[in-house]
């Protein structure tokens, strides 16, 4: 998984893109790359506008990055949802990230979240659990959902990346 981040919108990654197509050691590790594939997937995100931006973090850390596949159309009651029910998970600062799909696979949803390791993970996420209100969110989200997948990652940041 690579998240890559374009200040500027897509005016950015456009300029990225055709600086990218001229790049001869570009091109040329895309056709090494191409050779170790099996498949690849993209997809165009966008953050929620209730999620607090991503903050400098010391590590190591584990990251979960938590993907729900919503139903056409239940988007914006998700987003209205999760808008409440972040705040439940704000303690431990671990929410790094929500994103929602634009281009790609549609009504796509990742949140992402950091954590010391899984246990603590495992005491963060039942701790919400006993916040009063968390379980009404979860009951009026999970309806929405089609698919559910969670992965844990270690994350290799890049020097400018404020996930080290």
């Amino acid at each position: 998984v690579h998240l890559w981040r374009f200040s500027g919108g897509y005016p950015a990654l456009m300029d990225c893109m055709n600086k990218l197509k001229n790049n001869k050691e570009y091109l040329e590790f895309r056709k090494e790359r191409s050779q170790m594939l099996l498949s690849r997937r993209n997809q165009m995100l966008l953050e929620f506008s209730f999620w607090n931006e991503p903050q400098p973090r010391a590590g190591p850390n584990i990251y979960e990055l938590r993907t729900y596949k919503l139903k056409p159309g239940t988007m914006i009651e998700w987003g209205n949802n999760w808008a409440r029910a972040i705040k439940y998970r704000q303690e431990n600062q671990e929410a790094v990230g929500g994103f929602f799909s634009q281009i790609g696979e549609l009504y796509v949803v990742h949140h992402l979240w950091a954590y010391k390791d899984l246990q603590s993970r495992e005491e963060t996420r039942n701790a919400a659990w006993r916040k009063r209100g968390w379980d009404e969110n979860v009951y009026y989200t999970v309806p929405l959902v089609r698919h559910m997948e969670s992965r844990i990652m270690i994350l290799i940041p890049l020097k400018i990346s404020p996930l080290q």
